[in-house]
């Protein structure tokens, strides 16, 4: 009894000293917003989606977050008009109350549930969180105000997301695969068919179109020895045959293959991680950890970044499907080394130009903008898949292993990574001179 009596009085101290506007703090908590990215994350982990159908994903549900957020402070600026075909986007009614984080989360979930197959879990978890917004003691006028205007951003957004091409692209033929020698060849151990051949027909966000950023011409193809590509072959194959401790774990943390394929005996099985774009959305959380960044510099940071690993995929694609380039894996295979494998698995499309050289350096500029070029922070994305967290004293450097990775991994020639940091460099810039996200 006297247990029982102590117990109840420390709930009635705890509540009376509850502040009645404990709700508007709570609400203010980035907390949210890093929650509902990172629930989209997890889901298309499940779900296994390739790096640009995910980085399409990241875009629109991050968009829909900072969009519902943005009219909460009038220091800050719409995309609206900024991002190709986005206008018209619902305004705050005058006179009501909102909570824009909850509006936020509500029109970010609502938007990834749509987007992905497991609709069910991003539901389950969208439910519970909205409760906890009840739990604030958020009076119910602003709670419903919230939930409705968090509603009109997302059928916004999903109606924008509707006109990208993305449908079309469903309906198209599968890459034919050439018989010539010099172009890509589905690899070991699924030989999987090319991945989005059509990808280059997806609306941008900010380019002007796929092909805004050409890199330079990709190295003419040659079975000769004493050719420029041979040599290139020959770099991948001896760097891979003489890997030291370091470059090994660097190639593995910067992996990202959404499904890797795994033979034992007989049976075939997969294993999940997550993909290049989502490993820089994850760095964006941590920083924006670190920075202590409230919750709309948080959306801010999610959406510029997401819609800049998004055209970065456009581009990239663009050119991969275009010059068909061979895998260092068939070439060495066919005219060097029958039986050399590369570290890394063979991703599913064509070599040049490397994916994660274009996307970690648009990314690393995107972020150096906007924390500083010298941002120090520990990347601990990898740890779920059981590899420890690395540090860096700046994005440019974390971008700059990214890419050096894919050669250490065996799965890119060397110019494809040099030309590909030049293309993500590219692309960043562009994009900061494109985006205004404050007055």
């Amino acid at each position: 009894m006297k247990k029982t009596c102590i117990a109840v009085l420390a709930i009635l101290l705890l509540a009376s000293c509850r502040p009645n506007n404990d709700w508007k703090k709570m609400a203010e908590n980035p907390g949210f917003i890093h929650r509902s990215v990172r629930q989209v994350t997890d889901v298309m982990l499940h779900d296994i989606y390739s790096p640009p159908v995910a980085s399409r994903i990241y875009a629109y549900v991050t968009v829909a977050g900072y969009e519902a957020a943005v009219h909460g402070n009038k220091n800050y600026l719409s995309l609206s008009g900024q991002l190709n075909g986005l206008d018209s986007i619902p305004q705050p009614k005058a006179g009501k109350q909102y909570c824009y984080t909850l509006a936020a989360s509500h029109a970010m979930l609502t938007v990834g549930k749509i987007l992905v197959m497991s609709e069910g879990r991003i539901e389950s978890f969208h439910d519970k969180m909205m409760v906890e917004f009840k739990d604030t003691g958020m009076p119910e006028d602003v709670y419903q105000n919230s939930i409705e205007y968090g509603k009109l951003i997302a059928d916004r957004i999903l109606k924008w997301a509707g006109s990208d091409n993305y449908k079309h692209t469903r309906s198209l033929a599968k890459y034919d695969v050439q018989t010539d020698d010099a172009t890509w060849k589905p690899t070991p151990p699924a030989y999987m068919k090319g991945v989005e051949p059509h990808w280059n027909e997806i609306r941008p966000f900010l380019l002007d179109s796929a092909q805004q950023f050409k890199p330079a011409k990709a190295v003419d193809f040659s079975q000769k020895p004493d050719s420029y590509f041979y040599k290139l072959a020959m770099a991948v194959r001896d760097t891979g045959m003489r890997l030291s401790p370091g470059q090994t774990l660097i190639a593995n943390y910067w992996d990202d293959n959404p499904f890797k394929v795994n033979n034992n005996g007989h049976t075939m099985f997969a294993i999940k991680k997550i993909s290049p774009g989502g490993h820089w959305i994850n760095i964006a959380g941590h920083v924006c950890r670190k920075d202590k960044a409230d919750f709309l510099r948080t959306a801010e940071t999610y959406a510029c970044l997401a819609v800049v690993i998004a055209d970065s995929f456009i581009n990239c694609w663009d050119e991969k499907y275009k010059s068909k380039v061979i895998r260092p894996e068939t070439y060495i295979n066919e005219y060097i080394d029958q039986s050399w494998t590369p570290l890394l698995q063979t991703p599913p499309f064509p070599e040049y130009t490397s994916g994660h050289s274009v996307v970690s350096n648009a990314s690393a500029v995107v972020l150096g903008k906007m924390f500083g070029d010298n941002f120090a922070f520990t990347d601990s994305t990898e740890v779920a898949f059981d590899l420890p967290a690395r540090h860096f004293n700046s994005f440019k450097a974390a971008a700059d292993e990214a890419s050096i990775s894919r050669f250490y991994g065996g799965i890119h020639y060397m110019p494809s990574i040099v030309n590909g940091v030049d293309e993500g460099e590219r692309i960043g810039r562009f994009a900061l001179s494109k985006l205004k996200t404050h007055k």
